[in-house]
């Protein structure tokens, strides 16, 4: 199918983050469950399966047979269902690495690391026998390995539970190289089949390389059956002559020969690991499925032998009625906190105390998850009971995501399991869009499942310019200053404003900018002084250019006269020629303006006088 695409969300609730790889049958993607706010791997069957009944019911199979597996070392299932034409399985999202990525980085393992490994992998599968489930594909791909060592097994998807059986006669489910010789043939198949498979897995993880393949599936499945495998110490000489044996028990053709089950393997590899850990000898195979040996020629003696060991027998069996427990049924403790459910426990009759795992969960601390033998069992009175309990999420390293872009922050705080919530905030220092900080600090221990807030620029904080023009300068600065603005002047002459007075600002007042910026302030001075020059009896015109010129302003005033030549010529000027005044100031003169006189009408002598 093709690959969802980041941001999409898969029914209504899961976003998908990232994907994590593919197989056969489906792909699988990192999640955001966004109804419990958890990160959640995503298994989608590809399309082209979704309309064939067998893949389907395959599908869904694995989600029942995981889902009714409830422990430490197996992957949990949390939901299943079907959209845009598919189905899917959402399930626990477990960052690490695949056995198989650990392998090909490391092997060969060291002996003791490789039993670390492969017990937990028995563990589960002992979990999965005793409720009649067996895996039928355990790899080292369907192991996972976290960033803090842990185990757990995945990928329940041909499980087989109780009598049920997915494959059509002679039929083979699984990958070759794991196969046990009876799946190879078609054969029914049961927890040896498992074994058999963890057994490959334990010799690749200490030669490097899986005991049988092949050109195909089919030349190794043959090889499963009719050949055996080159003894792990041939190829890497170091390895434990007691750990190669319990390997090849595990290996042989019969499963009759294989450990009896997965609890006798896992003994034997704890004896093994203590063995190495303290520096003891081997105390020899033999314990380990040895091949048989001839036997010797019977005598009579092998009847008394055989008298005493059934008298023997039977004194045990009348001491073990005798002494036999009582036996108490087990009470339901899971959901309870760990104080309460031990008193219970004590309460229902139960004398030893409880064996406590705890695990890394997301309920609350000391709950417990889960328990074994589970409710309503009938039990010893002094069993061993087994109660997983919860240790809270763990914790892990808050993530570095100064710089990064809001969507990448979010998404670097969701990987390492915790709840991303954005703030925004001004800064001049950080781009808009991008990240100043997360709270808590990058790198600090906290919860898996807490918040953590990514503070976010919102570029520089915006104010209005307060309005200073008319303001003195001291008066103007102070205003400013109170709004965290700074402030340039330049000077300018004013004839009309007291010296020191805000004649214009910029940015204007009443203007929205970033916070921290400078106001330009132009500041009136006092004009300089000048000395008014002579223009008296000068013409208007070439007077008024003169006093322009010395640094005045020029104001014309007319006074009539009756003489011809003052027309248009300076009579007086104020201030007086020589004397001083500030440039700009105004410099008054009186021009003359001829107006002829009347004529005087001249009376007729009258004649004859």
């Amino acid at each position: 199918m093709a690959d969802v695409s980041e941001g999409t969300v898969i029914d209504g609730r899961y976003r998908v983050l990232h994907r994590i790889g593919s197989g056969g049958m489906a792909d699988v993607y990192c999640a955001d469950d966004s109804q419990l706010g958890r990160q959640v791997a995503v298994k989608l069957l590809h399309r082209r399966f979704a309309e064939d009944e067998q893949f389907v019911e395959r599908f869904r199979r694995e989600a029942s047979s995981a889902a009714g597996l409830q422990h430490p070392n197996v992957v949990s299932v949390y939901d299943r269902g079907a959209w845009d034409g598919t189905y899917y399985i959402a399930m626990e999202y477990l960052p690490g690495r695949t056995l198989k990525q650990v392998i090909r980085d490391e092997a060969p393992l060291a002996p003791v690391r490789a039993i670390d490994l492969a017990l937990p992998i028995l563990q589960a599968a002992r979990f999965a026998h005793r409720r009649g489930i067996v895996h039928r594909d355990l790899k080292p791909q369907n192991v996972m390995v976290d960033e803090e060592g842990a185990v757990k097994v995945t990928d329940f998807g041909i499980a087989r539970a109780g009598a049920s059986d997915m494959t059509e006669t002679g039929s083979i489910m699984g990958t070759a190289q794991y196969l046990s010789p009876e799946q190879a043939q078609g054969k029914d198949v049961g927890p040896p089949s498992d074994l058999y498979s963890i057994g490959i897995i334990l010799y690749e993880m200490l030669t490097g390389r899986v005991p049988f393949d092949g050109d195909s599936p089919v030349t190794i499945a043959l090889k499963q059956v009719s050949e055996d495998p080159v003894p792990p110490r041939e190829l890497v000489p170091g390895i434990p002559e007691d750990l190669e044996a319990i390997v090849m028990w595990s290996l042989r053709k019969n499963p009759a020969e294989r450990p009896a089950d997965a609890d006798a393997m896992i003994r034997a590899l704890e004896a093994v690991r203590e063995r190495i850990v303290t520096g003891a000898e081997p105390e020899g195979t033999s314990a380990f499925g040895a091949a048989p040996v001839a036997e010797e020629p019977r005598s009579r003696a092998w009847l008394w032998a055989l008298l005493v060991a059934l008298l023997l027998l039977g004194g045990g069996a009348l001491a073990y009625v005798l002494t036999r427990p009582e036996q108490r049924t087990m009470p339901l403790v899971v959901g309870k906190d760990l104080q309460t459910a031990t008193q219970i426990i004590s309460n229902a009759g139960f004398t030893g105390s409880p064996d406590i795992q705890r695990v890394t969960s997301n309920e609350r601390v000391d709950t417990v998850i889960r328990q074994n033998p589970l409710a309503q069992a009938k039990e010893d009175e002094d069993a061993t009971i087994a109660l997983t309990v919860s240790g809270g999420p763990g914790t892990a390293g808050v993530p570095t995501v100064d710089g990064l872009s809001e969507a990448a922050a979010i998404t670097a705080v969701r990987r390492a399991g915790f709840r991303p919530v954005v703030r925004n905030e001004p800064s001049a220092d950080v781009a808009k869009g991008s990240v100043i900080r997360s709270s808590p600090d990058a790198g600090n221990q906290i919860d898996r499942g807490s918040t953590v807030t990514i503070v976010v620029s919102s570029g520089p904080r915006r104010v209005t310019v307060p309005d200073v023009v008319g303001q003195s300068i001291a008066d103007a600065r102070s205003t400013l200053q109170s709004k965290g603005f700074g402030s340039s002047t330049t000077e300018q002459e004013s004839p009309d404003k007291k010296p020191g007075t805000v004649l214009s600002q910029s940015p204007a007042g009443g203007s929205s900018v970033a916070a921290g910026g400078d106001v330009s302030l132009v500041v009136a001075k006092a004009p300089a002084q000048a000395k008014v020059p002579d223009v008296t009896g000068r013409n208007a015109a070439d007077a008024v250019t003169a006093v322009q010129n010395a640094g005045f302003k020029v104001a014309q005033r007319f006074q009539t006269v009756s003489d011809q030549a003052q027309n248009d010529t300076v009579l007086r000027q104020g201030p007086t020629a020589g004397s001083t005044a500030k440039k700009g100031s105004t410099v008054t003169v009186i021009v003359g303006r001829f107006q002829a006189p009347p004529t005087t009408p001249t009376t007729p002598t009258p004649p004859g006088r």
